[in-house]
């Protein structure tokens, strides 16, 4: 699936009308940068979205954690995607929230971490693509090993902090079974010069039906 990474209303909306974006995701960061506060926020997304609504905890302890993970569900519903930092405390908070609300394990860096994600019980591994080709040199390589050890297993890779379409497809080429990005990389992931120039070929030389 393909989600918009946004937590503006706007982008939202524009997403939702195209008719081929899945989802949300959120972050800390990107709730910052609207005038709302984030209750608000996550409300009007929740109304908006066609599908899955992301939601990062902030909360560092584990207790904190499932408070503020029922919170975000109490706003959200039925489309809550928890999104748990891979940390110790974080895996021990999607062990035990798996089984009330949707979760995934965001911020994994290591094959091994998204084994742990998996049996925590988590719905997606996130993978931060070009975070990690900063950090560790390659994060196309990060998703192809995570998609070795999830293999016939029924978490799911998502990958994110991606800053091209190229990169887009690339991430889903190494074996990232979702990805999201925002709107502006969206928009470029529909256009391509060959495609315009083919396009107005056809409008030049060809007929259709009249309307």
């Amino acid at each position: 699936m393909i989600y918009l990474d946004s937590a503006i209303i706007t982008e939202a909306e524009i997403a939702k009308k195209w008719g081929w974006v899945k989802g949300i995701t959120t972050n800390p960061t990107l709730l910052a940068k609207g005038n709302l506060s984030p209750e608000e926020t996550l409300t009007k997304l929740a109304a908006i979205t066609p599908g899955e609504l992301y939601y990062q905890l902030c909360a560092t302890d584990f207790e904190g954690m499932v408070a503020e993970a029922r919170k975000a569900y109490e706003l959200i519903g039925e489309k809550t995607v928890l999104k748990i930092p891979a940390t110790g405390i974080g895996f021990k908070a999607t062990a035990y929230l798996a089984r009330e609300i949707t979760c995934s394990v965001t911020a994994i860096y290591s094959a091994a971490q998204a084994a742990v994600a998996r049996e925590a019980g988590a719905k997606y591994a996130i993978a931060y693509v070009n975070r990690a080709t900063r950090l560790l040199g390659d994060g196309l390589t990060l998703v192809r090993d995570m998609a070795e050890v999830l293999k016939g297993s029924e978490t799911e890779i998502l990958a994110a902090s991606l800053k091209s379409s190229e990169e887009a497809a690339a991430a889903i080429e190494a074996g990232a079974h979702h990805i999201t990005i925002p709107l502006f990389i969206l928009q470029a992931m529909t256009t391509h010069d060959l495609s315009a120039k083919t396009v107005e070929e056809f409008q030049q030389k060809g007929v259709g039906i009249k309307y």
